[in-house]
Order: C-alpha cells, then sequence, then structure tokens
C-alpha cells in the first residue's frame, strides 16, 4: 500500500509476531485509530479480528462500500446486531480460545457483551489483555505517515500566520478558535487535531484552556495551540503571542521558555532517552527559578493520535529511535499572572532532527 501507511502486510506481520510471542490465536483490534492503521478503514464503527492467516473487519450496513473501498484486502462481515455480537457469532468457530484485545481501548460494558456472547460452547474463549501491542509498532513512522504528518504541519503553519493577524484588543478567545477552525478546513485539512485552546491574560496560567467569550485585552499574552489533520494523521503547535506590548517580565519568561525549547530540540537525536531529553529543558527553567511552574511532560509522540508514544518526561522509559515524531513544548505557568508555552513538531532522523514546525518563535507582539 502507498500513501500515508505503511503496507498492510508488513504492519499485520509486525502484529502476528507479537501475538506469537503471547501465544494469541487471535486479536481483537477496537481502537479507532489503529483500525484504520492495520486497515486503511476509517469509519467511525469497526473493528478487526486478526489470526495466524485471517484478517476481518467488523462494520455494519452503513460502511459496507466505504470498507470495499477502503481496506479491499480485509474479509468484510457485517455486524446486524452489533460488534461485540458478531465476534461472539464467530467465536463459536474458533479452535484456538486464546484471544488478545486492546486493554487500553475497550469499554467494561463491550467486553461484558463479548464475554456473553461467545457462544457458550466449550472451552469458552479465555480473554487477554494487552498492552501497547499496536501501539509499540506504530512508534516508528514510514515515509508516507511523516509526510502526512509533515502535511498537517504545513497547514498548522499556514492557518496560525493567518490567525495571529487577527489577534487584537476586543476580539473573543473563541472567535479565534473559531477562525482557526474554519481556515484548517479551506487550507485542506481534514479538521483539527484537537479543540483548539486559546488562553489569553491570566487564563495563559491553564495548560489546557478552552476558549470563552473573553475579550482579549491591551497587554495581553495569549497562548494558541492547534493542529491540524490530513489523511487521518495530526500535527500540534504551539507560540505564545503578545498583545499590544510585552511587558519585561513576559519578555524575560518568554527567553526562558525559548531556551529552554531549543536547547532540548537541539538534543532530539537517536538513543536519546525521554527522561533525558526532558531534563535538558527542566533544567534551565529550573535554574532559573521556575522549576515548579512546568508541571506537564516536555513532549509526547504524535500520528494518527495527537497523544502517544514516545513519553518524553522524568517517567519516560522510551527512547528515541529515527522515525519517531516528537513535539517538545516547555512552558512556564503562573496563577494570578499568566503563562507561556512554545511547541515544535520534530522528526528523529538517522543523524539527528528535523523540525516540521516553521511558524516564528521570537516573541510577536501583535
Amino acid at each position: 500500500m502507498k500513501g500515508p501507511q505503511r503496507d498492510t502486510d508488513l504492519r499485520l506481520a509486525a502484529v502476528r509476531r507479537a501475538m506469537r510471542k503471547q501465544s494469541l490465536g487471535r486479536f481483537l483490534v477496537t481502537s479507532r485509530e489503529h483500525v484504520r492503521y492495520l486497515s486503511n478503514f476509517s469509519g467511525s464503527s469497526g473493528w478487526l479480528i486478526i489470526g495466524p492467516r485471517e484478517r476481518l473487519l467488523l462494520t455494519d450496513f452503513r460502511y459496507r462500500d466505504q470498507a470495499g473501498e477502503e481496506a479491499p484486502h480485509w474479509s468484510l462481515h457485517l455486524a446486524q446486531a452489533g460488534l461485540p455480537a458478531a465476534v461472539g457469532e464467530l467465536a463459536t468457530a474458533w479452535d484456538h480460545r486464546r484471544v488478545g484485545y486492546e486493554s487500553a481501548h475497550l469499554t467494561v460494558r463491550d467486553f461484558q457483551l463479548l464475554a456473553e456472547s461467545d457462544g457458550g460452547s466449550p472451552p469458552p474463549v479465555e480473554w487477554i489483555p494487552t498492552e501497547r501491542l499496536v501501539e509499540g509498532i506504530a512508534l516508528i513512522k514510514d515515509e508516507g505517515e511523516i509526510g502526512a504528518i509533515a502535511a498537517a504541519a504545513a497547514i498548522a503553519d499556514l492557518v496560525y500566520a493567518e490567525v495571529v493577524s487577527l489577534i487584537r484588543p476586543g476580539v473573543t478567545e473563541r472567535e479565534i478558535a473559531v477562525e482557526i477552525e474554519c481556515r484548517t478546513r479551506r487550507r485542506g485539512g481534514e479538521g483539527t487535531a484537537f479543540p483548539p485552546i486559546v488562553a489569553s491574560g491570566l487564563r495563559a496560567a491553564l495548560p489546557h484552556a478552552g476558549p470563552t467569550d473573553r475579550r482579549i485585552a491591551e497587554g495581553d499574552m495569549v497562548i494558541i495551540d492547534m493542529g491540524v489533520v490530513v489523511r487521518g494523521y495530526r500535527s500540534d503547535l504551539t507560540r505564545t503571542v503578545a498583545v499590544g506590548s510585552a511587558s519585561e517580565r513576559l519578555r524575560e519568561i518568554y527567553r526562558i521558555v525559548a531556551e529552554a525549547q531549543a536547547a532540548a530540540v537541539d538534543m532530539v537525536h537517536p538513543g536519546i532517552d525521554g527522561v533525558e531529553l526532558d531534563a535538558v529543558a527542566r533544567r534551565i527553567i529550573t535554574e532559573h527559578g521556575y522549576g515548579e511552574a512546568f508541571g506537564h511532560n516536555l513532549g509526547h509522540g504524535v500520528g494518527l493520535r495527537v497523544h502517544e508514544g514516545p513519553s518524553l518526561s522524568w517517567r519516560s522509559t522510551d527512547v528515541l529511535a529515527p522515525g519517531m515524531v516528537v513535539t517538545i513544548e516547555p512552558g512556564i505557568y503562573l496563577p494570578g499572572w499568566g503563562g507561556v508555552r512554545i511547541e515544535d513538531l520534530v522528526v528523529v532522523t538517522r543523524h539527528g532532527r528535523h523540525v516540521l514546525s516553521t511558524a516564528p518563535k521570537d516573541l510577536q507582539v501583535v
């Protein structure tokens, strides 16, 4: 398969190797993103069953034709009474009863329905919870995937340049967020990667503040955190701007965050682990006296999800490798004052890094 996803056969081979290591006869994929990753099916209702020789896509009548077009190499099974019931119908014929499922992506209710609907024929299915089986394979992006993420990042840069010019006293945070969403589609994106964050003034101290009807004022700082979807893959970009003028304190804190962000970006290379990379930025912020004001991770992986592995944090066990795509996004947040965050999207290459984000990182006063 060409395009934004690796060849399905290669991905299935990797899944089957993981299945053999865990002595699984079959593997049930319920994550919507993983269904797309493995089959190319993008419908909102679909599960996969993977066996040693079978590749089965379960969906319903609404997506019959779409499934045939997007996943022509998968056998299609239409679920008449819901996806769990369809799995139960099929399970009556399975000889190997150890079946893995994605423990992080299956609801308790759906698991109960699976357990109740496996036909009752002895022996019952032994449902084996798995963790990060597909996630571990998807950590490394191929050229098509990186191309889709790069296209999403390029649109984000263009949209950011357009909306930052609209920021002025009297405009609301929500109005800026709406412009991000509309202009993303006008520029060719499938949509935003997540609801845009537009946080102004004191609200900039909230790392994940949703936009409100607050009117932006002279002297405010404004954090814009946005992303775009292209062919299912996502981007992530954050910039902080000043409105009308920038106080000395804002300039000082911005300089510290920019220094920490640049140092961490420069240290991205194969073999560095998430703890070490997080420490590069955290050390700089701490040395300036703001360590407690940087309370979140340095970054995370990006792909079909906007938050996926690897993790870049003081708790991380991940090691960077070529083909990973990560964010580098340190910040300082001070209740009663505001905050600053700067975020780039970075591809780990064989010899270092390639930064996808191109939006200006000097403090902009708009």
